[in-house]
């Protein structure tokens, strides 16, 4: 049985994630009425594709804040991305959105919370499998040793070979 499934979570981590889940449902809907507004005009379908950004931060906030609030503990890391992406929502008038990613990178920075994410992690690691015994594999014949040739026969071989065969001329008149 899982150590971890038995354990309580942190309450900072409980707070981040339904901090998180709050903000993405509010994200989800920012990016649905910005985007039904930014329709509205001639300008505003030009710019729909950052309208729909925060519809696209409110899916992963919500999936990321399931992950956290799952009974079954599932593995997971500090996602300090998400947490950027909440504070640059200020952009678009979130505020809201803004608080969360601060609060949610100070959260992330406690002990409690990093050794939770760390304990998580270290629980989930796959155990490879040892490789199967290896077959005694035939013993192969080994090489027979060549007699070293004689000074006489290396003089003669490096002989024979630096002499030139000589050339025959053709008569190439017709």
């Amino acid at each position: 049985m899982n150590t971890l499934q038995t354990e309580q979570k942190p309450g900072l981590l409980t707070a981040i994630a339904l901090m998180t889940l709050v903000s993405g449902i509010i994200n989800l809907f920012w990016g649905v009425v910005a985007s039904a507004t930014a329709l509205g005009t001639i300008i505003g379908v030009v710019c729909l594709p950052i309208a729909i950004l925060p519809t696209i931060l409110g899916i992963f906030e919500i999936i990321y804040a399931a992950k956290l609030l799952s009974a079954q503990p599932q593995p997971a890391q500090p996602s300090t991305a998400i947490a950027v992406f909440e504070i640059l929502t200020f952009l678009m008038g979130n505020i809201f959105s803004m608080v969360v990613g601060i609060l949610s990178l100070i959260f992330y920075n406690d002990v409690t919370v990093k050794d939770y994410f760390t304990r998580l992690n270290a629980g989930t690691t796959t155990v490879s499998t040892p490789p199967p015994a290896s077959t005694p594999q035939p013993s192969l014949p080994q090489p027979v040793p060549l007699p070293e040739p004689t000074i006489e026969e290396s003089i003669s071989e490096q002989h024979a070979q630096s002499e030139k065969p000589k050339r025959t001329k053709k008569n190439t008149k017709k």
